[in-house]
């Protein structure tokens, strides 16, 4: 008789959510300068004001690309020390 199939995890192994994390993390950075950009092009298009909210723009949303990448970094960190058993 063949044996049951094992059951299923229930929570990715940490590889996999590593691995996942690092595929995700440089879009964010792009997708941020993108946007900021993005923004900041659109309104020196309306204060004729180029390339100077374009770059302000880019600024920021480089800014807010690396900190959305730190706190999720830091909260993969907690959440692997937590499934470590904690210390």
């Amino acid at each position: 008789m063949a044996s049951p199939p094992p059951a299923p995890r229930k929570r990715p192994t940490a590889f996999v959510n590593q691995l996942a994390m690092a595929m995700e993390l440089p879009f964010i950075l792009i997708a941020g300068i993108v946007i900021g950009g993005g923004l900041g092009w659109l309104l020196d298009r309306q204060f004729h004001t180029s390339p100077a909210l374009t770059l302000l723009g880019g600024a920021l949303g480089f800014g807010a690309g690396m900190w959305d990448i730190l706190k999720r970094l830091s909260r993969a960190e907690k959440d692997q020390e937590q499934d470590d058993g904690g210390g």
